[in-house]
């Protein structure tokens, strides 16, 4: 099996990458009427608490159908950013582990290879998002702030400083690593599986059922993802609207949060986020998929299978 994998260049690199930004700035574009509203849940759980669909309502009605598409900007420009370093890096760094363990090793422990691979590719990732959502959140959390991204950007590093974009950064590492570990491990898991139920080998079927099988693994894959999540996406939306008190580190600051929260307050907005995260991640998968071979992209290495 080692003598089939393939080697990869610096071009083949940039092709996931390229498809990743497009599938994460395409989806998480679309989902931002969902993202606003979710993200006031979280704020003002007492305002908006009449569920989903009470609370496009009520936002609709106080703001106009506009506040919908609130933070549009750092959205798809941060998420593309992160989606080519997210996608392109699980690659990068899945290739790098079989190279250095040897196919057989890699094999043995791929959940292991699953796991370091979605978290240090996430990690980078999140150094380019950090700014950007840190952006959005200000946008939705104050309609008056800014009329857009150019605008939010520049008066929260005029005013506050290059350091103002990162109070998020721990946070979002506490969000975007155990989101991306679930989210490629139980797609890869998944995958696995479905295809596994199919009578017809994986490489004789069609490319509508191929990518029926991932939808339906991205799907899992999101829903495991949003709820592993959810409690440290709500203290994220919290701290890039609370200022530290004097001397109060960011760390301290999340201590505090997270016991005025409490179990039921961290998981504010969750069926919201099940629809947003399961949707978006399963169209993600979907569209990296479908985009690899319209880009010349090589096959992606499926440890224990054939690539795909």
């Amino acid at each position: 099996m080692a003598s089939n994998i393939p080697q990869y260049s610096i071009s083949d690199y940039s092709k996931f990458a390229l498809a990743g930004a497009i599938g994460c700035g395409v989806t998480h574009g679309a989902m931002t009427p969902i993202d606003v509203v979710k993200t006031r849940i979280q704020l003002e759980p007492t305002v908006y608490n009449k569920g989903t669909i009470g609370s496009f309502r009520q936002l609709v009605a106080a703001e106009g159908a506009g506040a919908l598409l609130t933070g549009l900007g750092p959205t798809v420009l941060g998420y593309s950013l992160q989606g080519s370093l997210k996608f392109g890096g699980y690659e990068l760094f899945k290739k790098t582990f079989i190279d250095v363990l040897g196919y057989d090793t890699a094999a043995r422990y791929k959940d292991g290879v699953y796991i370091a691979s979605a978290a240090i590719a996430e990690f980078f990732a999140d150094i380019a998002l950090c700014p950007l959502e840190a952006t959005r959140i200000r946008l939705v959390s104050q309609p008056t702030f800014a009329n857009g991204l150019i605008g939010g950007f520049s008066r929260i590093l005029k005013e506050e400083g290059v350091g103002s974009f990162y109070n998020g950064f721990t946070p979002i590492l506490f969000k975007q690593i155990p989101y991306n570990i679930a989210k490629f491990l139980v797609f890869e898991r998944a995958a696995e599986a479905y295809f596994g139920f199919l009578p017809t080998p994986k490489s004789e079927l069609s490319a509508g059922t191929t990518t029926l099988v991932n939808l339906a693994s991205g799907l899992t894959a999101g829903f495991a993802a949003a709820i592993v999540s959810q409690p440290a996406d709500t203290l994220l939306s919290k701290v890039n609207k609370t200022k530290k008190a004097p001397g109060q580190s960011t760390l301290g600051l999340l201590a505090q949060l997270a016991k005025q929260l409490g179990v039921a307050g961290s998981f504010a907005g969750l069926p919201t986020r099940l629809i947003m995260v399961g949707t978006l991640t399963s169209l993600q998968f979907t569209i990296y998929g479908s985009l690899k071979p319209a880009l010349g992209c090589p096959p992606a290495i499926e440890i224990g299978g054939k690539g795909h």
